[in-house]
């Protein structure tokens, strides 16, 4: 029998609000898995993302993978918050900045003076484009603005941006029509009370609706800097379970997010 430290911490979280925030795992190896074990423990935890860590050679370095129940990507940001967050309160991070390597290359994670997080992610590149006309009708909206987003869930991935706030949250997708169209689609507006607001929704990744998606910001970061001309920027995700965080855009291709990830769970998992 194998025994996993393992941690949910809920990352991002609203402010005070309970049961707000991204729900991620969290496991620290203590030797390589299969990525068969990998998976089945991502669907036994059935989060949005399970997190595994291992430890490498040097000091305040480790291996990251992220898998959802039904895949393994490339890029998360919620459960690298939630990764390193665990690692800080374990004492195992010795200076300021913890380091992972990933498949989207070297991330670091440093505490800021007020006790939030910030993660150095890489921006993810998007291009003008017709909104998809099949992401349209799941909606039942049309926006007014749509870019195709680099692939980082393995699916083909849109950003669409509407006018308002009260025109996210009113979305209520047809998530079976998206799954079968194999499109993951992230919405946006201006927001109120913060820059922007946004909703993500992953079907074909294995989640119908991501509450805080890390990695949506690192195309909603440079958009919205862009447009409004700022580089820091405050944001909600909202919909059935929201989140807050901060975003930084540098204009050199790398992005900012800070934030949270409050203990929910300890335990140990036994495979």
């Amino acid at each position: 029998m194998i025994e996993i430290p393992y941690e949910e911490r809920h990352a991002f979280p609203d402010g005070d609000a309970p049961h707000s925030g991204n729900p991620a795992g969290v496991c620290r190896l203590a030797a390589p898995l299969s990525d068969d074990d990998l998976l089945g423990l991502a669907r036994s935890n059935n989060l949005s993302e399970t997190a595994y860590l291992l430890a490498m050679d040097e000091p305040d370095l480790w291996s990251l993978r992220w898998f959802t129940p039904g895949c393994e990507v490339d890029l998360c940001g919620h459960a690298t918050l939630a990764a390193a967050a665990v690692l800080f309160d374990a004492g195992a991070v010795t200076g300021a900045q913890t380091r992972f390597e990933t498949a989207s290359g070297r991330l670091t994670v440093e505490k800021g003076a007020d006790g939030r997080l910030i993660m150095d992610f890489p921006e993810v590149a998007f291009t003008s484009a017709e909104p998809a006309p099949e992401a349209v009708a799941a909606l039942g909206a049309e926006p007014d603005a749509a870019f195709e987003v680099e692939r980082i869930h393995g699916s083909r991935y849109q950003m669409l941006v509407f006018g308002s706030q009260a025109q996210i949250a009113a979305l209520s997708p047809d998530f079976g029509a998206l799954k079968r169209a194999g499109i993951n689609v992230l919405v946006t507006a201006p927001g109120g009370g913060v820059d922007f607001v946004s909703r993500f929704f992953c079907p074909d990744a294995g989640i119908d609706e991501d509450p805080v998606t890390g990695s949506a910001h690192c195309s909603l970061a440079p958009y919205w800097a862009r447009r409004l001309g700022e580089t820091k920027l405050t944001a909600r995700q909202i919909g059935p379970r929201p989140g807050a965080l901060s975003v930084e855009a540098d204009g050199q291709g790398r992005v900012r997010l800070i934030g949270d990830a409050r203990t929910y769970l300890t335990g140990v998992i036994r495979l």
